[in-house]
C-alpha cells in the first residue's frame, strides 16, 4: 500500500514537473517532460542531432543523450580539417557516470570544432542544440540525411527505447 502511494504521489510530481516546464518549451519543439525534440533537425538512433544549413550541417548529441549522461565533465573533438564517416565514432563525452563516443550521424569533411566545449563541457547540458553543438562538417553525401529520424520520428524512438528499460 505505502509503495503503490509513493508511485502515485511520485506520478503526479513528475505531471506537475512536466507542466511547469511546458512554458519554458520554444513554440518549434516537441517537449517530452525532461527531453526537448526541435523541429528542423534530423536525428540518428545513437541519440546525435544534425542542423542542415546549405553546404555545412551542424551536429552535436540529443537533449535525450545529455540527460541520460548526466553531468558532462570532459569532451574529446577532432581536428577540424579531418574527415567523419557515417555511424563511425569522432569522439566522446565524458560524464558524472560514464564515457560515451559520438557517432557522426553522416560523412564529410570536419569545417569547425566547438573549442568552447574544451573549457565548458557543461554546454552539451544546458543548451545541447546551440551553445553545446560539438562539429560543424561539409555533408560529402548529402543523401545520407535523408535516411536519419525526424522530430516525431526521434521522439517515439526515445519513449520506445525508454519503455524497454
Amino acid at each position: 500500500m505505502a509503495l503503490r502511494l509513493w508511485a502515485s504521489s511520485t506520478a503526479n510530481a513528475l505531471k506537475n514537473s512536466c507542466a511547469s516546464k511546458a512554458h519554458l518549451s520554444p513554440a518549434f519543439s516537441l517537449s517530452r517532460c525532461f527531453s526537448t525534440v526541435l523541429d528542423g533537425l534530423k536525428y540518428a538512433n545513437s541519440h546525435e542531432w544534425v542542423k542542415n544549413e546549405g553546404s555545412v550541417a551542424t551536429i552535436g548529441i540529443t537533449d535525450h543523450a545529455q540527460d541520460h549522461l548526466g553531468e558532462v565533465v570532459f569532451v574529446e573533438l577532432p581536428e577540424p580539417g579531418g574527415s567523419v564517416s557515417k555511424a563511425k565514432g569522432f569522439g566522446a563525452v565524458e560524464s558524472v557516470k560514464a564515457t560515451s563516443d559520438v557517432n557522426s550521424p553522416i560523412s564529410g569533411e570536419i569545417v569547425e570544432v566547438n573549442s568552447k566545449l574544451t573549457e565548458a563541457p557543461g554546454l552539451i547540458n544546458s543548451s545541447p542544440y546551440e551553445e553545446g553543438w560539438m562539429i560543424k562538417v561539409k555533408p560529402s553525401s548529402p543523401s545520407e540525411l535523408e535516411s536519419l529520424m525526424g522530430p516525431k520520428e526521434y521522439t517515439k524512438f526515445c519513449e520506445e527505447e525508454d519503455a524497454s528499460h
